[in-house]
């Protein structure tokens, strides 16, 4: 199991970097990638520091964890800027706060997100199918997450894709232990989504994809 969208002390995750990892490999994990939230005010804060802690404790050899960001609550304007200087600074993944159902994200995230450098548009709520179509054509993800509340659009967001040739992958949004829900969980809510066990699989095998590629 994978899960490319985790937060630690650096935004509102619940333990250090070291400590989820440990969480992470101790709950069947192979690896993670550490994405805390960020806008203008912390992003350059945030990375260089995950990029020494991610290569020391991939370096154990006992799971490989990435160092990443999510831009949160930005200005769309402001996305493909800010995207562009986290890669700069070494973020090996991009991810950007979708419009998710149960927070007043700014209008025209997704739709921006999709036209900046990004892997991931996070539990990207009632998506368009143009901008599934854009997801597609750029090579992005788009996220089917286990996460209370941001799940409520996975069903959409399922059908959409398929409908786009979008490809997904499965995240956890992991900010506390808890949070690790699993392969067989994480299975369960996708089907739940109207996931097919093929589909499923092909999710798994994406958030491996990226890891290699990232690596």
């Amino acid at each position: 199991m994978i899960d490319l969208h985790t937060h630690s002390i650096f935004s509102d995750g619940d333990l250090i970097p070291a400590e989820l990892a440990q969480r992470a490999y101790a709950a069947g994990y192979k690896a993670i990638a550490i994405t805390d939230h960020a806008d203008h005010s912390n992003y350059d804060f945030i990375i260089p520091r995950l990029i020494k802690v991610c290569k020391k404790i991939t370096q154990r050899g006992k799971i490989t964890v990435l160092p990443g960001i999510e831009l949160t609550h930005v200005d769309p304007l402001d996305i493909a800027s800010l995207a562009a200087d986290a890669r700069k600074l070494g973020a090996k993944i991009v991810i950007v706060h979708g419009e998710t159902l149960v927070e007043p994200v700014p209008p025209g995230t997704n739709r921006a997100a999709l036209r900046a450098d990004i892997d991931i548009l996070a539990h990207p709520g009632l998506i368009t199918a143009k901008e599934a179509e854009i997801a597609a054509a750029r090579g992005i993800y788009l996220e089917i997450t286990t996460r209370r509340g941001h799940s409520l659009s996975n069903g959409h967001v399922a059908k959409i894709a398929a409908q786009c040739k979008a490809k997904l992958v499965l995240d956890n949004d992991a900010h506390s232990p808890a949070d690790f829900v699993g392969a067989e969980a994480a299975a369960k809510i996708a089907h739940g989504a109207g996931l097919t066990t093929k589909e499923i699989m092909a999710m798994f095998a994406n958030s491996k994809y990226i890891i290699q590629r990232a690596l």
